[in-house]
């Protein structure tokens, strides 16, 4: 993978020019090419193989459920997370992990000192609605996607009429979500059957130390 990542870097020495989505009460810009088609292969293989990945539950109506996908959290030391009751202690950075920071940053302007993998094995895992507005996170999150294309959605928490947001993320691409957007709107990635490769998403975040979940 170091060979195929160092001879394409040269292709970004000036971070692509996002498409900008219009969205009431929300930020969103899209790359989606934020990475090249070989980096983006060779990140796949590499995240699939090394990142450790498992599969958290959640307690709902007393019972424990598997969430339905795979995850892992890595991060700066002291950049604990927390979601639903669920604890997550940084592992240390790996290479292909800071090797996508530095890209996402330099692509959003923005620095992150986290980041929350999730392995979706097939169209049989999912994400369901919500927002990421727990109290430690900042307003800047960062959501790279590698492999199978899939359908990331958007509804208004208040306003209902609104139309919901339908965005294809391809393979290589970055969503940059900013703003008030956590606030206003919740999000999803649905199941869809018919999918039978993996997908990988990597959501780099701003941990605040200065608050606690």
């Amino acid at each position: 993978m170091k060979r195929q990542l160092q001879g394409s870097r040269g292709l970004f020495d000036r971070a692509p020019e996002p498409v900008i989505l219009p969205l009431q009460d929300a930020v969103l810009h899209y790359f989606p090419a934020a990475f090249a088609p070989d980096e983006a292969d060779a990140l796949l293989q590499s995240c699939m193989g090394s990142l450790a990945w498992r599969q958290d539950s959640l307690r709902i109506a007393g019972r424990l459920i598997p969430i339905p996908r795979l995850q892992c959290w890595y991060g700066d030391a002291g950049a604990q997370y927390g979601y639903s009751r669920l604890r997550l202690s940084p592992l240390p950075w790996s290479r292909e992990l800071l090797f996508i920071k530095s890209r996402v940053e330099s692509c959003s302007g923005h620095r992150f000192n986290a980041v929350l993998a999730n392995y979706y094995r097939d169209g049989q895992d999912s994400v369901d609605w919500h927002s990421d507005d727990e109290p430690e996170l900042g307003p800047v999150i960062a959501s790279v996607s590698l492999g199978a294309v899939r359908c990331f959605e958007m509804k208004h928490r208040y306003q209902r009429e609104l139309k919901k947001l339908k965005l294809p993320l391809t393979h290589g691409s970055l969503l940059l979500m900013t703003g008030e957007t956590q606030h206003y709107w919740r999000h999803r990635v649905p199941k869809e059957p018919a999918i039978a490769q993996a997908r990988i998403n990597l959501t780099f975040r701003q941990i605040s130390p200065c608050r606690k979940a």
